[in-house]
């Protein structure tokens, strides 16, 4: 079965990716305003809670990047192989497309299997046959896709919990020093509050839109290659159903 070339999906990746990384750019540039001020300084003062946030973002990339390569149209129902299994089916070769489907698995042919193992029984069995599988796997490939939404929602909450924290120091700071706290050693809780919660947003913005658009391509894609497996099992319709 061939593949489309890496180098074409990753062009694609980075022509989605610019915007962002532009638009992602432009929040990042008061952060790095100051020459003092460099990438290890700034996440520094965003403290254990920042890196965390910053770990989710290097996770949310890398499912990000996998989903986009895993869960488009020709991985998912490959043409050459659509074309294969309708010609098998024309020449009544069923237990070769079965094999077929067994040898190359994808969402299309674990569904189409799925009928074609049921073939002489009736045709409500073979209708019930692909509509569970056609269920199941749809469900399996929206896991995939679901981290994301997790990581969206997790990166904001995070970035909360540092703001709260961050306002907690420079709160007991105040109490410390009997309310004649330095606004520098204040200075230091209330960027932890504001860079965490920056974070957060910067995390979660981008990994929303992704997930949007993956759960959206994903849907588009499972409802054609349903009709396509209907279309192609149709023939086992009896008449007078």
């Amino acid at each position: 079965m061939n593949s489309r070339p890496v180098q074409d999906i990753a062009a694609r990746l980075i022509s989605r990716a610019v915007p962002s990384l532009t638009a992602l750019s432009l929040l990042a540039t008061p952060l790095f305003a100051q020459e003092e001020t460099s990438t290890f300084a700034v996440l520094g003062k965003a403290g254990i809670i920042g890196l965390f946030i910053m770990l989710l973002s290097i996770v949310a990339l890398a499912v990000i990047i996998e989903n986009f390569v895993s869960l488009n149209r020709d991985k998912l129902a490959p043409p050459e192989l659509i074309d294969e299994v309708q010609a098998l089916f024309d020449e009544g070769q069923y237990q070769e497309a079965m094999e077929l489907c067994e040898n190359e698995p994808s969402f299309f042919t674990n569904v189409a299997g799925a009928g074609v193992a049921k073939i002489g029984h009736s045709f409500s069995v073979i209708e019930q046959s692909i509509s569970e599988m056609g269920d199941e796997e749809s469900i399996r490939l929206h896991q995939k896709i679901g981290w994301l939404s997790l990581i969206a929602n997790i990166a904001p909450m995070m970035g909360l919990l540092g703001t709260v924290s961050g306002m907690v120091k420079a709160f007991n700071e105040i109490a410390s020093s009997g309310g004649q706290a330095n606004p520098a050693d204040l200075a230091k809780g209330i960027s932890e509050a504001l860079l965490t919660t920056l974070l957060g947003l910067i995390v979660a913005i981008p990994t929303t839109a992704a997930f949007a658009f993956l759960r959206n391509r994903l849907v588009k894609t499972v409802i054609e290659v349903g009709a396509i497996v209907e279309d192609l099992f149709e023939r086992f319709r009896p008449e007078n159903a």
